[in-house]
């Protein structure tokens, strides 16, 4: 596990000049200086034009801090309340850092689409999601415990969409009325699926409860097809491979290039730009990209610089179509 030793810092011109040694070499090549963004009303409905095969950052929050933990290692929340240890959850990367310095700096990488999921309901998870959303208006979506109670909460802090999945399940199964709650709650084009899955049986089946439960629903053209008209957007994490750093679930980005009618963001196992580029031909151009531990800003060895040249080199290409996400 990587874990950073330098205090929290806000993310300034000014961390630069106190704190050179505690970014990556890559990071302190690409950040400039932070101009103030002018805020915007946060529930009108905005635009954003995506660059097909585009890298999608993120932000994942656990009990309040920011880190790197390998999905498949989560627990629910009773199971982690009767647990007197952590023994089991397997971290890659755990900062000082708070959530904010990242929420800055893929502003200032003009980065949009990311996400920042809580991997965990509690009230320190909740202030540093919070805290991102602020930093970012309209340029992060917020996932992790999202229902109705709260997901206009999230869309006044800032957050451009809502990520949902627990909430629209029960034992296994779709809960249309609740999807279509949210639906009519925030809107369609405020709302993203996740769609995330492990694979039974040489099938994707969508998985629940921090990745621990199989639902009833496959992960095919079917259904991307039908649920498609209930959301703006797919997140799809390939749960046997995330956070391992052991090469992307090729087979899962193919079918995700060939069936999804509208944007979709595959996450798991990306190491090198090599992989990059695989999600990218495995996908047609169509399948968008978030890479997390395998980035020297989460003590990986992916220079977050050359994965931002990537991303622009695929926006500016004439090969890469682009295509509006709400």
């Amino acid at each position: 596990m990587n874990t950073t030793t330098f205090s929290p810092v806000d993310c300034t011109q000014g961390l630069l000049k106190e704190h050179p040694s505690c970014l990556p070499l890559s990071l302190r090549r690409t950040v400039v200086p932070f101009g103030g963004a002018r805020r915007r009303s946060l529930l009108s409905s905005s635009r954003i034009i995506v660059q097909a095969a585009s890298f999608r950052p993120c932000i994942d929050i656990h009990q309040g801090r920011v880190k790197q933990i390998v999905g498949s290692s989560l627990k629910d929340l009773a199971a982690e309340r009767e647990q007197s240890s952590q023994d089991a959850l397997v971290v890659n990367f755990d900062t000082d850092l708070r959530s904010s310095f990242f929420a800055k700096l893929y502003q200032n990488s003009d980065l949009k689409g990311g996400h920042v999921v809580m991997l965990g309901s509690d009230q320190a998870s909740r202030y540093a999601a919070y805290e991102a959303l602020m930093a970012y208006p309209g340029g992060l979506q917020i996932g992790g415990g999202v229902t109705t109670d709260n997901a206009l909460e999230y869309l006044n802090a800032g957050a451009s969409h809502v990520i949902v999945t627990s909430f629209v399940f029960r034992e296994g199964r779709l809960e249309e009325e609740r999807l279509q709650s949210l639906v009519k709650l925030v809107g369609k084009e405020r709302l993203v699926l996740d769609l995330s899955c492990r694979k039974r049986d040489g099938q994707y089946y969508v998985v629940t409860d921090r990745w621990q439960r199989f639902s009833e629903l496959a992960v095919d053209q079917r259904t991307l097809n039908d649920l498609a008209g209930s959301c703006a957007e797919f997140l799809v994490h390939g749960v046997d491979v995330e956070g391992m750093q052991l090469g992307v679930d090729e087979e899962l980005v193919h079918l995700l290039g060939q069936a999804s009618p509208i944007p979709v963001t595959y996450a798991g196992g990306v190491r090198s730009l090599d992989d990059l580029e695989r999600v990218k031909t495995a996908g047609s151009g169509r399948v968008d990209i978030t890479v997390g531990s395998a980035l020297d800003i989460f003590g990986g060895k992916l220079p977050y610089g050359e994965v931002l040249a990537w991303h622009k080199q695929q926006q500016s290409s004439p090969q890469g179509a682009d295509r509006v996400a709400a």
